[in-house]
């Protein structure tokens, strides 16, 4: 990367050529605590290759933002000499209901393109964690962060559900692959690699999506007992021929048991029979949809926690491990097939550690399972590896050297200093 220069706000504004605004940065205008200097809100796909053309020639570092909800996640950027505002790219650009299809641009809410498809009684199982769902989390944020939720056991994750993206790249490229779009990339499938790679590769512009039918009826099936016992229950339901939409375990901080959660979807008279079936399954009851659904866990530290479907019993029994030994407060929340947020709450930095190197003793490898520490505040975080064992590190390095060689997008943000 070059090395550190003034922005150039006249050039950046004239980069535009008025499909958009370029401002200087506000207090508010901050990456994890890193300040920016420059903020742009371009307006077209044109706008913002034009934008990173011109930031990448001036040697700036550049770091993509949406509504902001998962800002904080990953690591601190090395440093934002320009913020890129994609809010200004919020079109619906194309909705094909009788295809299941939805194409939209990367700084649309969530929420907004969910009512729009809803009207044709289809949804995008993005089920993002509602906190940032009701913040505006935006399609571009979603994907960048990897998100997913309570419906990825049946539906999967959502960058399962991606039928191409288009990016722009440091240099200025746009670049795009998959479905209904129309130059492609040879040799890489970009919706895999932008997903989940938090900005340091290229800025998500725009995105098809696969839609799925809205289902008429849902039920939820809840019991609550012993983590070991709840840890078994969800397995037998996720093994059973109930096909449940999802089964998500919440197991409060401090907590001996854990609530399972059943959640069945289909037509009236089908849902009512299979909740019934899943009731006498698990020795549970038919209720209402748990105030926790969907909802990421209290806790000054958040994280993301995987295992494989057997090891969710040792994840919950971890948490209480680790509390009794660091005086930590741990919640876990999230599906019984394996993939949990964790809200932790630590005295200070040395119990976090503890915390987490108790988590990933019973997550223990990427094969097995991981413990990534997703947001926490700098005086817990500072000596944390927050990302723990990851496999593929050099390929990802590799790709990084390809697509960024300047290291011009938020460098830093990623796994391995990426």
């Amino acid at each position: 990367m070059s090395s550190v220069t003034a922005p150039d706000l006249s050039a950046l504004v004239r980069s535009l050529d008025g499909a958009g605004e370029v401002r200087e940065a506000g207090p508010e205008d901050t990456v994890d605590g890193v300040p920016a200097a420059v903020v742009a809100r371009p307006t077209t796909v044109e706008a913002v290759s034009a934008l990173l053309r011109t930031a990448t020639g001036q040697g700036l570092v550049t770091v993509a933002r949406g509504a902001g909800t998962a800002l904080g996640w990953g690591c601190p950027p090395e440093r934002v000499d320009l913020l890129l505002d994609t809010r200004g790219l919020d079109r619906l650009v194309e909705h094909e209901s009788g295809d299941l299809v939805v194409v939209a641009e990367a700084g649309l809410a969530l929420r907004d393109l969910q009512a729009h498809v809803g009207r044709a009684e289809q949804e995008l199982v993005a089920d993002v964690p509602r906190q940032r769902l009701e913040g505006g989390s935006t399609v571009g944020g979603a994907l960048a962060t990897g998100a997913s939720g309570v419906r990825r056991l049946q539906r999967l994750a959502l960058r399962d559900l991606v039928l191409g993206t288009t990016v722009v790249l440091a240099d200025g490229t746009v670049a795009s692959s998959g479905g209904k779009v129309v130059k492609n990339v040879a040799g890489y499938d970009l919706a895999k690699l932008m997903t989940g790679a938090y900005g340091t590769l290229g800025v998500i512009v725009r995105a098809a999506f696969r839609l799925h039918p809205m289902r008429p009826a849902r039920a939820y099936v809840l019991w609550t007992g012993p983590l070991a016992e709840v840890a078994e229950r969800a397995r037998a339901v996720v093994a059973s021929q109930l096909a449940p939409a999802a089964v998500e375990i919440d197991r409060p901080a401090g907590a001996d048991e854990a609530t399972l959660a059943v959640l069945l979807e289909g037509t009236d008279d089908a849902v009512a029979a299979r909740a019934a079936d899943a009731a006498t399954l698990v020795g549970g009851t038919v209720g209402e949809e748990p105030a926790w659904w969907a909802r990421l866990p209290d806790g000054d530290v958040l994280a993301k926690a995987t295992a494989t479907l057997t090891g969710v019993a040792d994840l919950l029994a971890a948490a209480r491990a680790a509390e009794q030994a660091h005086g930590a407060g741990v919640a876990l929340r999230g599906t019984a097939a394996g993939v949990l947020h964790a809200g932790i709450t630590a005295p200070d930095a040395a119990a976090l550690a503890g915390v987490v190197a108790g988590l990933r003793a019973a997550a223990p490898s990427p094969r097995e399972g991981t413990v990534t520490v997703l947001s926490a505040p700098a005086a817990l975080r500072e000596g944390l590896d927050v990302w723990g064992p990851v496999g593929g590190l050099e390929l990802m390095r590799a790709v990084k050297q390809r697509l960024d060689p300047g290291r011009h997008l938020a460098p830093g943000r990623f796994v391995g200093g990426i």
